[in-house]
């Protein structure tokens, strides 16, 4: 048996070989998996459960078919923070707190989507205070279908203007951060998403002797990016788009 991670699909209606991709993964990789955990970004843009759009309400349908067996575990990425009960619901999938704890096969792991570990991009840690603000959401929620799709649209194309003109450096997790966080946690193993990296990093041993390690799932925009874990294994791997 294995639980299995993944994150940064970035859905969307633009591109179909995506969500092909992911039902394709849904039909031929879960058959040994005991769970499946989505760190975030699920979809590029979530606007709110009212106006999921259709592709997203057929995998909804097909998630929910599959949660009866298999449960399924979601946390907010940056793109879909918005995601709500309803569509969690409709999906049988189960909403997870932006840090998420557990003992993985009897390893003390932490779980996010990872953007909140960017401490170094300042502009959006204010955006993101800003966002997750109760009372911000809640007038957000509230404001006509096509008035919280234009403001999403301005949104994403602002934030796809700035993250041209920032460094690697400040585009990817603060080392301090990172530590932090787990130190917080009791955790000596982090999975997360966000930042498009994949990679298995190992940041020496603590001192019991056992490694700490962070490891980060891909997005899918070229290849699909699955971590998997059992009690004796972990392996990152990218699953190659198959064609129709």
């Amino acid at each position: 048996m294995r639980t299995l991670f993944i994150g940064d699909l970035h859905l969307s209606a633009d591109r179909p070989d995506i969500t092909l991709a992911f039902n394709q993964f849904l039909d031929t990789q879960l058959d040994d998996a005991e769970a499946l955990y989505i760190l975030g970004d699920l979809f590029e843009v979530w606007t709110g459960d009212d106006i999921a759009e259709p592709f997203a309400n057929e995998l909804a349908d097909k998630l929910h078919g599959i949660s009866q067996n298999l449960p399924i575990y979601y946390i907010h990425g940056n793109r879909d923070f918005l995601l709500g009960s309803q569509y969690a619901a409709r999906s049988g999938i189960t909403l997870l707190p932006e840090v998420h704890r557990l003992d993985l096969y009897g390893t003390a792991t932490v779980l996010l989507h990872g953007d909140s570990l960017c401490t170094l991009d300042k502009a959006y840690q204010r955006f993101r205070r800003c966002r997750n603000n109760p009372v911000v959401k809640w007038i957000y929620s509230r404001l006509p279908k096509r008035t919280r799709q234009n403001i999403a649209t301005k949104i994403r194309a602002k934030s796809q203007a700035s993250n041209m003109n920032k460094s690697d450096t400040i585009m990817d997790v603060e080392k301090d951060a990172v530590t932090q966080l787990m130190n917080r946690c009791g955790a000596i193993q982090m999975i997360h998403g966000h930042t498009h990296r994949p990679d298995i990093h190992h940041l020496g041993k603590n001192q019991a002797g056992i490694e700490n390690l962070r490891i980060v799932v891909g997005d899918w925009y070229e290849q699909g990016s699955v971590l998997s874990v059992s009690k004796a294994n972990l392996a990152l791997t990218s699953l190659p788009f198959q064609a129709k």
